[in-house]
């Protein structure tokens, strides 16, 4: 298991199904994502991302630094993540929403999930 999968940056640990997961609503669209991330910081306990329109990442997860570059492909939110240095790889994953909070899911929503709140 990667350093990335532990703490959960964007394509976290999945959590337990529950009534919770109903509320999401899945972002169609490159300009509903930004709308939603745009001056917002997403943040998860020991993590705090800002995801910005001009396809940049940055923040810091478990006190190491996060960066990358994202692009908006068929529906998914596309990124190539580094963590501290090391790289994390490319991942497509659907994005979810829900009055402020986001959800990503790995592998175009196949995969693990991680949420995150909007502030």
């Amino acid at each position: 298991m990667t350093r990335f999968t532990s703490i959960g940056i964007i394509v976290a640990a999945g959590f337990a199904a529950s009534s919770a997961w109903a509320e999401f609503a899945k972002v169609q669209d490159q300009s509903e994502f930004v709308s939603l991330v745009n001056g917002k910081t997403l943040t998860r306990p020991f993590v705090s991302l800002e995801v910005l329109p001009d396809g940049r990442i940055s923040g810091t997860g478990a006190a190491w630094s996060v960066t990358g570059q994202w692009t908006w492909q068929a529906g998914y939110f596309c990124r190539d993540l580094y963590w501290g240095g090391d790289a994390m790889g490319y991942n497509c994953q659907e994005v979810q929403a829900t009055d402020g909070k986001i959800r990503f899911t790995s592998d175009k929503g196949a995969g693990d999930s991680a949420e995150f709140r909007l502030k």
